[in-house]
Order: structure tokens, then C-alpha cells, then sequence
């Protein structure tokens, strides 16, 4: 009786223990283990609150979805929603969540369904196109205290930021990141500083360069001047064209932050974006004063990621109002050449102009390091109907100078009271720049140079180069030295090594009298 009893006993024992453990297997006969996810909820009205949504993945193919949040005040209930889009976009609810207790922080729901009886599957919930809301209230709703992108809308960690300077208001400047999507969108955040409550402030991506200009390729949602933000789902142009964040990366662009609606004219703040943002590498050249005294300043040519290159002309002593013709010459200043490239023209109330250099004028490729490598000089002009009269005058790529220079005296010899120097400055190239200043010459006058073989006590010696006449007004003559007159090659580094001698003639048909003399190179 007693071993029937132990049997009847045993027997349900070993088909519940049976029974669990088929419930705990998957339909392979491995225990089930769902997978889960989890995406960051972001503050939104009170800094202080944030946190996280975990997806779970059930074995009966349901999905449950805890939200744990942090600084909830203790006796709130905060409903939550899945919405279709991205959070950029705003949609429709998709699906009712739990409700955050205030005081744990903590909801969950467990389901397969949306609200409209659509069955979902974990799978498709990791997939969604989609967002959390998390509300302050079931009576205020509108005031949001947490939310993210979830499903294909998760940002990746990638990003890319880019510069938007300064325009018309010097008060505003910021950035604007764009952050790639799961699914190859982007979530472009523009923030500013320096925005005024209650203003409203379009951007548009732009094709081309912001120094050319171009039509409206892309619409951002308008930044709000209260907060300086505006967040914007990237995933196609105006024109319905695909463009996602690897797009953003080649992209030939730059954006436009305009003040309002109402005056689009005005640009708070544009930056080059793409392929024509700025690498950070950058060379400045002096443009020295030339016709109009007190004009002066500098080139910048700064490398672009394309190769291509931003050139920015800044004056000093620009008057108000003018507009001052550029270009890019051949060959040395000294020398003078052909228009290679025009600039625009320089502001003269802002003193500055802004170029994109991609080709010469003959559409020859000239990017940012044909620039460090070219032969050639800038001019500014004083005006477009004005332009023998040179305001700002520099030599540029190969013909800059080093900072390396010799003087040498050039001694009264047959008129009395006239005097000076000659002075040769090294080139990157190797060339020099030869000038001559004399003090006493008459105006009007042109005097005829040389550098003669042997010294001044063996004089005369044969001619080896022939210098720019010195101009009697300004006392000053500029020569680039690359060949002696018999085309051997002669540069900064023969130049000092010389047997040779200076001559400042009275004129060309006065060769005989000498106004100025002095050795060089080796003679010195």
C-alpha cells in the first residue's frame, strides 16, 4: 500500500518537472534566450530627467518594452508613446507604452500588436521607423521630458560637424552636426549662439561653394531663436533625390542661416560643408602697398577637403565703397605678366573678398596646391575702370620671398647727393628679387643698372645682368633675378658669390656718368 502511495506520488512529480522543462526549450530543444535592445531616452524640458528604452524579446514572439528614467519627481505619471518617423519629423502614435511612475522611473508593457491591431513582431519593433515620446502628463501632453530615436532611426555614434561663421550679425556663429542613421539618414542639429528669444531663423543647404553661390538643394527646419537649435531628419533633397549621410560627405554645398522669413538677405551665420569644407591647412601672402599709400594687406588660401582651395582677400585702408578689381598674374611682380585667374572683386567698405579657385580663367585645373607651386604675383586694382592704378601688389607660390635677404651699398660716385642700396631677397624658387633705392634722383628721370664683372677698383668689367631702370621720382627699380644676360642660370645663392659690381647710370644716353656704385658678392 505503502510503495503504491510513493508511485502515485512520484509520478506527477516527474510530468510537471517534465512539462516545465519542455516550456523552457525553444522548437530546437535549446532553452529560449530573447535578445534585447536598448536606446537612450535624451532630456528634453527638464535637463535633469533621462534615460532608457529596453526591448525584449519574447519567446511566445511578443516584445517587452521597459522604460527606467532617472530624476522623476516622485507622484508623477508620465505617459509614453512610439510614434512613426523620426523624432526630427514628429508622427502619429504607433504605439501606447506604460506609464512612468514618477517615483521608480519605471514602465513596462508587454505586447505584439500597434494600436491599430497591426501585428508587430521584436524583430520589426528593432527595425521601426520610429521614436519614443515620453509625456510631463496625461494633461500635458504637449511638454515632453524624455525621447529618442529607436529602430532604423538609432544614430550610429558617426557624426560630422561643420563651422557656420559669422555673416551679417557678428553675434552669431555656431555648428551644425549631421548624425548618421541605422538606415543611412541623418539627423542634422544646427546650434547657434547668440540667437534672440522669439526669432525664427531658416537654413538651407546650398549647391556649390558659399564664395560662388548656388540654388537651394536642402530645407532645414527653421532654428529657433530661443534656443538656437533646430533639428532636422536628413534623408533626401528638395527635389526628392536620395541624401543620406554619406551624401553629406562628398557633397558640393555650403548652408545658409538667414535672420527671417521676411528678410532671407540677411545671413546670420553659412559654412562650406562636404567636399568644400576646409581642411585647415592654409597660406597667407603679403600684399604689400603699391600705387595708393596706405592700402595694404594679405591673401589667405585655405585647402578645401576636394583639393580645391577658399581665397580671401583682406585690405587695410580700403576706402568705403569701392569695389577693387583682383587677379592672379603670371610670372614675378617685378617682371609682370597675363591675368591667370580674377577674383571678386575686393568690398572696399568690408575690405575683403572671398573666391573659390578651382581653375585658371582658361579652365586649366588650379587648386590649392597648384597655389604654393605657381609662378605668379597678385594685383588689387584701384578700380575696374582704374585699373593701371595698383592698390596691393604681393608675389605668390614659387616667387614668394623667404624672409632672406643681403644689402649692399651703392656709393655716390659722379653726382653728388645721390645714394642708396641694392637689395636681393631670396625666393622659395631660388630667384631673388633685386631692389634698387636711391635717395637724390631728380624726378622724371630713368637710370640705367647693370652688375659689371670684377669690383669697383678693377672696373670696367663686361655686363652680366641688366636691372629694371631706377625711376628718378620714386628712387626705386624691382628686377627679378633668375639668369644673367646670357641666360646662364643666376640666383639668390650666386648673387652672393659674384665677382661683381653695381652701376646706376645717369640715363641711356648718358651712360658715362655713373650716380650710384658698389660692389657685390664676393667683392663686398
Amino acid at each position: 500500500m505503502k510503495t503504491l502511495l510513493k508511485l502515485l506520488l512520484i509520478v506527477p512529480i516527474a510530468f510537471m518537472t517534465s512539462c516545465s522543462n519542455d516550456d523552457d526549450l525553444s522548437s530546437n530543444g535549446n532553452p529560449f534566450v530573447g535578445d534585447t535592445k536598448t536606446y537612450q531616452l535624451e532630456s528634453v524640458a527638464d535637463p535633469t530627467i533621462s534615460g532608457s528604452a529596453t526591448f525584449i524579446e519574447n519567446e511566445n514572439g511578443s516584445t517587452t518594452i521597459e522604460l527606467q528614467l532617472s530624476g522623476t519627481p516622485s507622484g508623477g505619471m508620465h505617459p509614453a508613446h512610439i510614434h512613426f518617423n523620426t523624432a526630427a519629423e514628429g508622427g502619429d502614435i504607433a504605439l501606447t507604452l506604460g506609464t512612468v511612475d514618477g517615483d521608480t522611473g519605471f514602465s513596462t508593457v508587454t505586447t505584439s500588436e500597434l494600436n491599430d491591431a497591426t501585428s508587430v513582431t521584436y524583430d520589426e519593433l528593432i527595425a521601426f521607423d520610429g521614436y519614443i515620446n515620453v509625456h510631463l502628463s496625461a494633461d500635458a501632453l504637449e511638454t515632453l521630458v524624455a525621447q529618442g530615436d529607436i529602430g532604423q532611426n538609432e544614430l550610429t555614434g558617426a557624426e560630422k560637424v561643420y563651422a557656420l561663421g559669422s555673416v551679417d550679425v557678428p553675434s552669431v556663429s555656431g555648428t551644425a552636426t549631421f548624425s548618421e542613421r541605422v538606415n543611412g539618414e541623418a539627423l542634422a542639429t544646427i546650434a547657434l549662439d547668440g540667437t534672440a528669444d522669439g526669432d525664427m531663423h531658416p537654413g538651407h543647404i546650398h549647391l556649390n561653394t558659399a564664395a560662388e553661390g548656388g540654388a537651394i538643394a536642402f530645407t532645414f527646419n527653421p532654428v529657433i531663436g530661443a534656443t538656437g537649435m533646430s533639428k532636422t531628419n536628413v534623408a533626401m533633397l528638395d527635389d526628392s533625390s536620395g541624401f543620406g549621410y554619406d551624401d553629406i560627405l562628398a557633397f558640393d554645398g555650403y548652408i545658409n542661416i538667414h535672420l527671417s522669413a521676411d528678410d532671407l538677405g540677411t545671413l546670420i551665420a553659412q559654412g562650406d560643408i562636404g567636399q568644400n569644407e576646409l581642411t585647415g591647412t592654409e597660406k597667407i601672402y603679403a600684399l604689400g602697398t603699391a600705387d595708393v599709400a596706405g592700402i595694404s594687406g594679405t591673401a589667405t588660401f585655405s585647402e578645401r577637403t576636394n583639393g580645391e582651395a577658399l581665397a580671401t582677400i583682406n585690405l587695410d585702408g580700403a576706402p568705403d565703397g569701392g569695389m577693387h578689381p583682383g587677379h592672379i598674374h603670371f610670372n614675378t611682380a617685378a617682371e609682370s605678366g597675363g591675368v591667370a585667374f580674377t577674383f571678386n572683386p575686393v568690398n572696399g567698405t568690408t575690405g575683403v573678398s572671398v573666391t573659390n579657385l578651382a581653375m585658371l580663367d582658361d579652365s586649366t585645373a588650379f587648386g590649392y596646391a597648384d597655389i604654393l607651386d605657381f609662378d605668379g604675383y597678385i594685383n588689387i586694382h584701384l578700380s575696374a575702370s582704374e585699373l593701371s592704378t595698383i592698390v596691393a601688389q604681393g608675389d605668390i607660390g614659387q616667387n614668394e620671398l623667404t624672409g632672406i635677404s643681403t644689402v649692399y651699398n651703392l656709393a655716390t660716385v659722379d653726382v653728388v647727393g645721390i645714394s642708396g642700396t641694392a637689395t636681393f631677397s631670396e625666393r622659395v624658387n631660388g630667384e631673388a628679387l633685386a631692389i634698387l633705392t636711391l635717395d637724390g634722383t631728380p624726378d622724371g628721370g630713368m637710370h640705367p643698372a647693370h652688375i659689371h664683372m670684377g669690383s669697383v677698383a678693377t672696373a670696367p668689367g663686361g655686363i652680366l645682368f641688366t636691372f629694371n631702370s631706377v625711376d628718378g621720382t620714386t628712387g626705386m627699380s624691382m628686377t627679378n633675378v633668375a639668369a644673367l644676360d646670357d641666360t646662364t642660370a643666376f640666383g639668390y645663392n650666386d648673387v652672393l658669390t659674384v665677382d661683381g659690381y653695381i652701376n646706376v647710370h645717369l640715363s641711356a644716353d648718358n651712360l658715362g656718368t655713373l650716380v650710384a656704385q658698389g660692389d657685390i658678392g664676393v667683392n663686398q
